[in-house]
């Protein structure tokens, strides 16, 4: 069953004698977004064998492929990409056609990928902040640490850590944070705190684990201080911070989380401060669209207001009082 609300059905009896048909052009512009036929179908309101049928013909009519399999979808061609620009012009036309409301919204999808922090601190208010707005807009966010996908189907946005290397798409630079050597104030009563970064090496570290870590950026402990032994390893930054506040050892964790917490305590700051950066990685088309431009924008924004925090300076972040009162060392 066709959706009417859909653009494609305002131009379902425009049959253009040469050149590519429009409504072939959004069946394009819906699988790219996706990077599968049964979601750009299950957006259009069409089966998966009408959007193959379709890109069927606007390859016909191309003279070429304008998809290609990738590992996480369908990716465009570069002559997908070209058919990818006509096809933003006329869902942009077509949405000139529409109502000209005041307070139009902003509605859609919007797939993205970021770290674990990120995602938590960064963009789940930034997301709550801009649907206030938008309601009717929805945010799919995966919760990853690893370095930008070089095919990403089904990906409006990625953010990773350190600069990317990618191409047929922009890499943003978000804003820079800050990371430090931590310790529970219950650690701290029954261990004694390392005056020097030398004396580090006889505590355990509370970190990610080595085998499966993915960013190169991220490997700091291991280059700053090689004698520590792993203690507690996850790959979920909020494992670490949780294990660090259980007393499994001294973590290694981003400011802005650390900091929240009354009963962590940051140690040898002056010495150990590793800066890292939040790149965003988005496509050209996908950047086009409304929807994504909000959120890349919403994203920017909260970065930017969070800096400080980001930043590890001191009183940025508000502390959270864990449960049961502060460490043992207060009571």
């Amino acid at each position: 069953m066709s959706n009417p609300a859909h653009p494609l059905c305002i131009i379902a009896d425009m049959s253009p004698e040469t050149g590519p048909d429009p409504q072939d052009l959004l069946v394009l512009l819906a699988v790219s977004r996706t990077g599968r036929f049964t979601s750009a179908g299950a957006s259009l309101g069409l089966n998966h064998t009408t959007v193959a049928r379709r890109i069927g013909a606007l390859e016909r009519s191309l003279g070429g492929r304008v998809l290609s399999r990738a590992a996480g979808g369908w990716e465009p061609t570069e002559l997908g990409h070209r058919a990818l620009r006509a096809a933003a012009g006329v869902e942009e036309a077509l949405a000139q056609l529409g109502p000209d409301e005041a307070d139009a919204r902003i509605t859609g999808v919007v797939r993205m990928s970021a770290t674990d922090g990120f995602s938590a601190f960064v963009a789940a208010p930034a997301v709550a902040r801009l649907q206030r707005e938008h309601p009717l807009l929805r945010v799919e966010l995966v919760s990853v640490t690893r370095r930008a996908l070089q095919h990403r189907s089904g990906l409006d946005v990625e953010v990773v850590v350190g600069r990317p290397e990618v191409h047929r798409a922009e890499a943003i630079l978000l804003g820079r944070y800050v990371l430090g050597m931590y310790a529970s104030r219950e650690y701290l009563a029954a261990h004694p705190a390392p005056a020097a970064v030398e004396e580090l090496g006889e505590h355990p570290l509370v970190y990610f684990i080595d085998s499966m870590l993915q960013v190169d950026d991220l490997d700091a402990p291991r280059r700053l201080v090689p004698g520590m032994r792993d203690s507690l390893s996850s790959t979920n930054v909020f494992v670490h911070v949780e294990a660090t506040r259980a007393g499994a050892g001294i973590g290694f964790l981003p400011c802005f989380m650390a900091d929240r917490h009354a009963d962590l305590v940051r140690l040898l700051p002056g010495e150990i401060a590793e800066t890292l950066s939040y790149w965003m990685v988005v496509r050209p088309e996908s950047l086009a669209q409304p929807a994504v431009a909000a959120v890349v924008d919403a994203l920017r924004r909260q970065a930017a207001a969070l800096r400080p925090a980001l930043l590890g300076e001191p009183a940025a972040a508000p502390s959270i009082t864990p449960p049961g009162g502060v460490g043992a060392s207060e009571r």
